[in-house]
């Protein structure tokens, strides 16, 4: 860092406009002009207006001449005082986007002859490239040469091969140091960046069975270290990349427990909790810390807590393909969970710390904004972090073959990079799943730019979560004591029907939260929030566990049944309980673990929703793709309140069922309900569920206390 002593202070606001504070203190805050000193020119600048704030008086200058960043200017007063020019809020200017937006390569060009670095760094004045051989040796520093856009670059001769590298950026007179934001590999908790030789990482994709449309899609998500990390899951490296993706593993019982265990209940994507670099985990000492990973550091290296040996930074690469190798082999596809919204800490983050200012949002007060409740909103709306996120979604897809994205609070992000990231995701495989969380949050980006549940119409091919689906039929997240439909509140009884039906408005004029099934993600239980067990426990307090697990297994089989993307929090379906704990990102193993020893004790529960799945699978009646095929399908019985029956009526004159009716009573006493005319196959009873007829309704069937059912007739409607 340069040592100066600023008497006053200068700021590039505008291409042409300077900010100039002068404190009360320095000639009572008083110049009558100002020049701008570039190189041996002195240039004249023009004074807009003077406005006293707190201890100084604001100038705004203007100058005609156009300045070339990266150079280093300084501002003269008329007591002939200079300070430096610092780069101020003229990096958020759509001028400077345009002026500066590169569309090449970034990150670090490998081969054994040589490996060319490239940073992207428009306000710098100098840059320089810092290698290490290994972690004990002492750096090298190469100076960097600056190019077309703010580009600067460096070619270095020879194989540097598991070498460690980070850039020193001198902005504003000062010296920072930075892991390179395109690193694809770190060393232990992120210090330095880490060249590898991907080409030598590379594994196969297996082929996998076609999804035809996203509502085919049945995601079950889970954290990498909770699914395999109970001592009775049977995998051998417990909680890391390879015990999850470890096949064949087996319980007390002898039966499949981990990945063998998910594609036998019938999941066609696992969603995994963020895998990219984050903090939180000591990763020389995994086992001491626990976090679920939505503290970004590196977002293009994976996380060294999961590998056998995070002091090799191809250990976490080649651990997380063969993982993800594992999982496509059992023909499951992986849906990668990314927090592109914010980074874990502003100020240490290497955004800021290479273009201090850029990546960030700031509100009218010129001071970061808050929308996602960390400190810091990431602005994918300029053009270098749009970049930045596109060329990372490309590379998780071509590099590690992930079928999928999970955008942690999606709202934070703008409707235009998102749309971009579906181009993108289509042009590498057109059946990637992308979803997020569209929340509504309050970022200084205009309501109708924002990646949120009310602008979906703009956002085609997106999946959201559904907040109403949720907190309808479980009851409010942030309620606990809130019932909802399957919990026996009646209030929530045309909700209900409403998200049964997909969100999307039963009537062409009636409009839906959502344009089509394949944009709602129905869902009761995630890894945030209590899970349904645990909810249920406290709403229910004292009553029979027998109904209890009834009301669970209802809203369970509702997410099933329902239009749209049903997804499962793993171990849902064995009433996974974290004690009570309703914000367990850092709680210990004993509250996060998946408790396999209760997929034993409950195995008759799992066997319900493997055969609810096992429907929803074998009859496309319940995938119905579009909103008009809904609307010409679906008809609500007129049955006794608040009990819920539907039709669904194929329009396929080859579809082996052309009928297919669901029956859900939430209260606890039986009752009959009337069928409509023909013979209906019984495939899900109170009991029973599965692709296989348990027996044979018509006219009336009588349906247990809050229970589900699900009948199927080979007879289409009569006229």
């Amino acid at each position: 860092m340069i040592s100066i002593e600023r008497n006053y202070y200068a700021y590039l606001d505008e291409m042409h406009i300077i900010t100039i504070l002068l404190p009360f203190q320095y000639h009572q805050g008083r110049s009558s002009r100002f020049n701008l000193l570039a190189g041996a020119e002195e240039i004249p600048m023009k004074i807009l207006a003077s406005l006293p704030i707190e201890e100084a008086i604001k100038y705004t200058c203007r100058i005609d001449q156009e300045l070339a960043l990266g150079k280093q200017y300084w501002v003269v007063d008329e007591y002939g005082e200079k300070t430096d020019l610092q780069m101020g809020a003229v990096i958020r200017t759509e001028q400077f986007d345009r002026n500066y937006f590169y569309e090449g390569p970034l990150g670090f060009s490998y081969s054994k002859e040589k490996t060319v670095f490239r940073l992207w760094a428009p306000t710098a004045t100098k840059v320089k490239l810092k290698l290490k051989v290994n972690l004990k040796e002492e750096a090298q520093t190469v100076e960097m040469a600056r190019g077309e856009k703010g580009v600067w670059s460096s070619e270095i001769p020879g194989d540097l091969d598991r070498y460690y590298y980070t850039y020193l950026v001198c902005v504003n007179l000062e010296w920072r140091e930075a892991v390179d934001p395109y690193a694809i590999s770190v060393a232990v908790n992120g210090e330095y960046g880490a060249i590898v030789d991907l080409e030598s990482t590379k594994i196969g994709k297996p082929e996998l069975q076609p999804i035809l449309q996203p509502t085919d899609a049945i995601i079950y998500e889970t954290h990498i270290r909770d699914f395999t990390i109970h001592s009775g899951s049977g995998a051998k490296r417990k909680g890391l990349y390879l015990g999850a993706g470890e096949g064949g593993t087996m319980g007390r019982d002898r039966k499949p427990t981990g990945l063998s265990y998910v594609k036998q209940l019938g999941i066609t994507h696992i969603e995994l909790l963020p895998f990219h670099d984050f903090e939180g985990v000591d990763e020389m000492g995994p086992k001491s810390d626990y976090n679920w990973g939505y503290n970004p550091l590196h977002f293009n290296a994976p996380e060294g807590s999961y590998s056998s040996d995070p002091s090799d930074p191809y250990s976490r690469i080649r651990e997380l393909k063969a993982m993800i190798h594992s999982i496509h082999s059992e023909g499951i596809r992986v849906i990668m969970d990314v927090v592109y919204n914010h980074v874990y800490i502003r100020e240490e983050s290497s955004f800021e710390k290479i273009v201090p200012g850029y990546y960030f949002r700031h509100n009218e007060f010129g001071m970061p904004s808050n929308g996602t409740g960390v400190g810091n909103d990431f602005a994918s709306e300029r053009l270098m972090a749009r970049k930045f996120v596109l060329d990372s979604v490309e590379f998780w897809m071509k590099e590690y073959y992930v079928d999928g994205f999970r955008f942690d609070l999606m709202g934070i992000l703008d409707i235009e990079t998102m749309n971009r990231i579906r181009k993108v995701a289509d042009s590498i495989d057109p059946t990637s799943v992308i979803i997020g969380e569209g929340w509504d949050l309050n970022t200084p980006i205009p309501d109708d730019q924002k990646a949120s549940i009310r602008n979906q119409e703009k956002l085609p091919g997106i999946g959201q979560f559904n907040d109403y689906f949720r907190d309808s039929i479980k009851g409010s997240t942030f309620n606990l004591y809130d019932k909802g439909y399957a919990l026996g509140n009646d209030h929530y009884y045309e909700a209900a029907k409403k998200v049964l039906a997909g969100s999307i408005g039963l009537e062409k004029k009636e409009k839906g939260i959502f344009s089509s099934p394949s944009q709602s993600v129905n869902y009761v239980e995630s890894h945030d929030n209590h899970t349904l067990w645990d909810k249920i426990l406290v709403c229910t307090e004292g009553l029979d566990e027998t109904i209890q697990q009834r009301k669970h297994r209802l809203a369970t089989a509702m997410v099933l049944l329902a239009q749209g993307i049903p997804f499962l929090h793993s171990g849902q379906e064995f009433f996974r309980t974290k004690r009570g704990n309703g914000n367990s990102y850092r709680a210990p193993d004993s509250i996060n673990k998946l408790d396999w020893e209760r997929k034993i004790q409950f195995s008759d529960h799992v066997e319900y929703i493997r055969g609810i799945i096992e429907i929803r699978k074998n009859i496309p009646l319940f995938r119905l793709s579009s909103a008009d095929s809904i609307r010409k399908s679906i008809c609500f019985l007129n049955i006794k309140r608040p009990l819920i029956g539907f039709v669904l009526i194929s329009s396929d004159g080859k579809a082996e069922w052309k009928r297919a009716a669901v029956l859900l009573n939430p209260t606890s006493a039986k009752e009959v309900i009337p069928l409509p005319e023909g013979v209906w196959e019984i495939f899900a009873n109170h009991e029973k569920a599965g692709s296989m007829s348990i027996g044979r309704a018509s006219k009336n069937l009588t349906v247990m206390p809050v229970s589900s059912y699900v009948l199927v007739c080979r007879e289409e409607v009569q006229d």
